[in-house]
């Protein structure tokens, strides 16, 4: 029903920066749970990978889940209905907590080593009476794209291509790119033409959000452009760089306490750049909003600040 781009995130503890990178660019997440006896509790253990996982992709706004509890064909699971029941309703428990909505969620019993439940309705689980998992992928909903907004596209790469030029590469955000239009990109002001735009190596009248696509500019050499340059439209609201802002912040794991002066590196779509917290302004409950202190002096692991 529908074409998918996977995004393939790391599962281990030490790669989680780079898990960040992708499920931020998702409309969906299939969390993938291990059915094995000692597996699944090692997962789902308080500093386990299923937990981690989960907080980030609903934090991230991935909002869209489905649950694929692997290996059913393990010889300590060999398709039992109670195991899948019993990780069905403590995986259930955590995501509520998380702030999904389980009932929404098709929790799927599959064999990736067997093949069960994947593209056809599995005969080894007849309890299962769900979706298999390439029916609960058609399931889902594609989300609105925010074509009326202005442009906005982050540059993931720059290429100097022989016979055509420079051509910058990223994903549409918002907006809409087309040949003709006289790009601006931020934070340097950079202004020139679009040349013309392509993906997979097909020539496009314009490009939507959702669309990962290279485009040639006339005139700007690859040393003027880099990683984290977003693009935009010169006559509509161009993207522009800023000395401050104000964000909500969800400390998601932090060894210390966090105060006034505290300098990380901030991850925003493709740019990487280090920053410093000015003031926490309030403390808040962090799935209601609810202001619970104001003028914070530090805040730690599972608090929310603005």
């Amino acid at each position: 029903q529908y074409f998918f781009t996977v995004i393939d995130a790391p599962g281990h503890r030490d790669f989680i920066k780079n898990m960040i990178t992708g499920t931020s660019q998702a409309d969906c997440a299939i969390l993938v749970v291990a059915s094995g006896v000692g597996e699944f509790e090692a997962g789902i253990s308080k500093e386990g990978q299923t937990r981690e996982h989960a907080l980030l992709a609903f934090t991230l706004g991935v909002k869209q889940m489905i649950v694929a509890i692997n290996k059913m064909d393990d010889s300590s699971v060999m398709y039992s209905q109670s195991r899948y029941e019993e990780i069905k309703n403590e995986v259930t428990t955590y995501l509520k907590k998380v702030g999904y909505k389980p009932a929404k969620i098709p929790f799927v019993p599959i064999s990736g080593w067997e093949g069960d439940n994947m593209i056809e309705r599995s005969t080894n689980m007849p309890w299962y009476k769900g979706p298999y998992l390439l029916e609960a992928l058609d399931n889902l909903n594609p989300p609105k794209r925010p074509v009326d907004k202005p442009l906005r596209l982050p540059l993931q790469d720059v290429y100097k291509i022989g016979g055509i030029g420079t051509v910058p590469v990223g994903r549409v955000e918002t907006g809409v790119i087309k040949p003709g239009m006289v790009a601006t990109f931020g934070p340097v002001g950079l202004t020139t033409e679009v040349k013309s735009v392509e993906m997979h190596h097909e020539s496009l009248p314009e490009a939507v959000p959702g669309d990962n696509v290279g485009f040639n500019v006339k005139n700007v050499s690859v040393k003027e452009l880099r990683r984290g340059f977003v693009a935009s439209d010169s006559k509509n609201d161009p993207a522009k760089g800023t000395q401050d802002f104000t964000a909500q912040v969800i400390v998601l794991n932090h060894p210390g306490q966090i105060g006034n002066g505290y300098s990380p590196v901030l991850d925003c779509h493709t740019a990487h750049v280090a920053c410093k917290f000015k003031e926490i302004t309030e403390k808040m409950d962090r799935r209601s909003g609810k202001v619970l202190e104001t003028a914070p002096k530090f805040v730690k692991t599972g608090d929310a600040c603005m």
